[in-house]
């Protein structure tokens, strides 16, 4: 898979809210299949599932089975590699302006 295509689908995973939520819930700690199915009640097991595997697909989950287990793991690589390769560009400028202005307050 081709970088810009590897980035796209972290771009459409990142999409959903669902999908940001389970990612926020993976922050904390690794959880189950069944531990995440729980938090998104009402939503059928079916339906996280799809979330899971697209979030799989996109890099952003490391799955790791345990017998009957199923644990979930986030992976922030890709998230870093979008922040090295699109945020920090388009926020450093921004960071120049705002320490040049503090400087100019704190020498006024």
């Amino acid at each position: 898979m081709f970088q810009s295509d590897k980035q796209d689908s972290v771009f459409k995973a990142l999409a959903d809210s669902k999908r940001r939520e389970i990612l926020d819930l993976l922050r904390e700690q690794p959880k189950t299949t069944g531990e995440i199915c729980l938090h998104f009640e009402p939503l059928d097991r079916c339906t996280v599932m799809q979330h899971l595997r697209i979030l799989e697909n996109a890099g952003l989950l490391i799955v790791k089975r345990e017998g009957r287990l199923r644990w979930n793991y986030l992976d922030n690589v890709p998230i870093q590699e979008i922040y090295n390769r699109w945020i920090s560009k388009y926020a450093k400028p921004s960071l120049e302006r705002l320490a040049k202005f503090k400087k100019e307050i704190e020498s006024s």
